[in-house]
């Protein structure tokens, strides 16, 4: 139901931090609920005046808040105000009727009581970072069939099936046949597994026979995972290690092994579904449909809790799979490549923050000694390219694919080290997409290119170069303060987001650090001590709620039959969402300001 049509007391419920009140103490408050009404111009208060009396929660109009005749912020409808009066009992800002203004007003004695519920009372002590953290927690999501959250343990339907650490293979068959199981653990030190998987690909498709030692064939180290780890945690591991068992842990005990199968099951439209659709891949014209399952993995993993930043790990490990796939169809009809080579995943798949498919952003480099096979890159380049379109990658509008940036790795030294030494506008462009590159398949040591830029930081230059573009993605200052009134869209991409990253790879660089990730950039410079923690703890908080909220936006448009966009309707958003729009988009006005002055980017 819209906000506007909400009763007095309905509005408050769906008004945070009333939303979480226990149903005793928020009747109590409701009973207590007074409506104000002021018009344009009305000073409710006055620094060193009288503090006021009341909570106000907004339901029409706006309010400034103001300091010595500098506005600090414009409140809107479903934020809230006087709270600070409240609990300090002093008058610390001016407070003005910006438009006509409707408020419900909660008295001092029963926001007294009510801050004794710990929830409630933690929602005005908490830093901007914290609230960012909690709206994505409570925001509105859809039912799912599977609380992602739930712990692997609960998968577990039986124990392990053991077998002596000197058994043959066809001991182990003949074990598993009558356990009704695909894996055997091996009683060895370390232990070790044995499945369905490796009979079919090391024992059958070698020619070897029943009498084989199993440990010949067996996999050790195990990847493990403990019984407590939620499920979404359970499919990265397993997606990482590429395996189709995986044994649980307790107290240090092997208590079971799931199988690709029980984790498929687990949610219907998770990732270890879209694997699989993807190791079914057996012909080029069967990649269509790849980026509509993403699509609805996406919504389904956002419907179960899982925030932009786990989901976009999910879509990196799936892209990264169909990648190896697709290479291995070139392979097979181009041949044995002349040399190693190393496809490389750009911006934001490079970063692992790619939630729905976007443009393609890749390149291929090789090693030397193929130059004089060149063409043969170059047509594995394309074919590539050309596949990840079946598949659903649009092409770049820039050309940042393959087909363009292939070469040798000396020519690819060369580049890094042009776009580090003349750093223009074009070169700064550059290198902002090639510098947060990921190897996604190939063999060849990618050492030379990450000594080049390792040497990002002995070129202050640049760094104030990129530092300074990076401020070019700051939101209009009229955003930071209010969303209505003024601009009716945001764009959550070049006004907040693409701000981020582009910080955070500016720190990346000067602390050579090998994190390609921006939360994992930010981190690094916190704990190198040139970043203070609360604004990598606003600026993180922020980056995931602007990428949640620009996932939540895009598959909705994907649902209406619309083309995603990274632009976000004021109108369309709740009174909750646009508060913290605000609270994202001064978090990245913090983060760039620290950059400013870090870099020097005034000099």
């Amino acid at each position: 139901m819209a906000a506007a049509a909400l009763d007095p007391v309905s509005y408050l419920r769906a008004t945070p931090p009333f939303h979480a009140l226990p149903q005793p103490l928020f009747d109590a408050a409701a009973a207590s609920l007074e409506v104000g009404y002021y018009p344009a111009g009305s000073r409710l208060a006055r620094v060193g005046g009288e503090p006021l009396a009341h909570l106000y929660v907004i339901r029409k109009g706006a309010v400034r808040l103001e300091r010595d005749g500098q506005l600090l912020q414009v409140l809107e409808e479903g934020e809230t105000f006087g709270y600070t009066s409240l609990i300090t009992r002093k008058a610390t800002i001016d407070v003005v009727v910006e438009d006509d203004l409707l408020a419900y007003r909660l008295p001092d004695a029963e926001f007294q009581r009510l801050l004794g519920d710990a929830q409630f009372a933690s929602h005005f002590a908490v830093g901007l970072a914290e609230r960012l953290k909690s709206s994505l927690e409570h925001s509105a999501i859809t039912t799912f069939q599977a609380d992602l959250s739930r712990q692997v343990g609960d998968l577990v339907r039986r124990t392990p099936v053991w077998i002596a650490a000197d058994a043959t293979v066809g001991d182990a068959a003949r074990l598993m046949r009558a356990e009704g199981v695909s894996s055997v653990l091996l009683r060895a030190d370390p232990p070790a597994i044995a499945t369905d998987h490796d009979f079919r690909n090391r024992v059958l498709a070698e020619g070897l026979g029943p009498d084989t030692p199993l440990a010949r064939i067996a996999t050790s180290p195990l990847r493990t995972t403990p019984a407590t780890a939620p499920i979404h945690e359970a499919w990265g591991l397993a997606l990482d290690a590429r395996v189709h068992h995986l044994p649980v842990t307790r107290g240090g005990d092997i208590v079971g092994v799931l199988t690709s199968g029980e984790l498929l099951r687990a949610s219907a439209q998770g990732p270890m579904a879209v694997l699989r659709g993807v190791e079914r891949v057996s012909t080029r014209e069967s990649l269509a449909g790849y980026g509509r399952r993403v699509a609805e993995m996406a919504g389904a993993l956002l419907a179960g809790g899982l925030d932009a930043a786990a989901i976009a790990g999910f879509v990196a490990r799936l892209n990264d799979a169909l990648v190896h796939r697709i290479l291995r169809f070139a392979e097979a009809d181009l041949g044995e490549p002349p040399a190693p080579y190393a496809w490389l995943a750009l911006g934001s798949e490079g970063r692992r923050e790619q939630t729905l498919l976007t443009d393609q952003d890749n390149a291929l480099v090789y090693a030397d000694e193929g130059e004089a096979r060149r063409a043969w890159y170059e047509v594995l380049a394309e074919r590539v390219n050309a596949d990840l379109e079946l598949a659903g990658f649009p092409a770049c509008p820039g050309g940042y694919m393959a087909r363009r940036w292939v070469g040798p790795m000396a020519e690819w030294r060369g580049r890094f080290d042009g776009w580090l030494d003349a750093p223009g506008p074009q070169a700064l462009l550059e290198a902002a997409i090639f510098f947060d590159y990921r190897r996604v398949a190939g063999r060849l040591d990618l050492a030379p290119l990450d000594a080049v830029i390792a040497t990002a930081v002995d070129r202050p230059v640049l760094l104030r170069f990129l530092a300074r573009a990076a401020l070019g993605f700051r939101p209009p200052a009229s955003l930071l303060l209010r969303l209505r009134g003024g601009s009716t869209t945001v764009d959550l991409k070049l006004q907040g987001i693409a701000a981020v990253v582009a910080v955070a790879r500016c720190y990346g660089l000067e602390l050579r650090t090998e994190a390609r990730g921006t939360l994992e950039r930010l981190e690094a410079a916190r704990d190198a001590g040139i970043l203070d923690g609360d604004a990598v703890a606003a600026a993180a908080e922020g980056f995931r709620f602007l990428n949640g909220l620009r996932l939540r936006l895009q598959l909705r448009a994907v649902a209406e039959g619309r083309p995603p966009s990274n632009e976000a309707a004021l109108a369309a958003l709740s009174a909750m969402e646009r508060s913290r729009l605000k609270d994202a988009l001064r978090a990245v006005k913090t983060l760039q300001d620290r950059a400013a002055f870090h870099f020097k980017t005034d000099f």
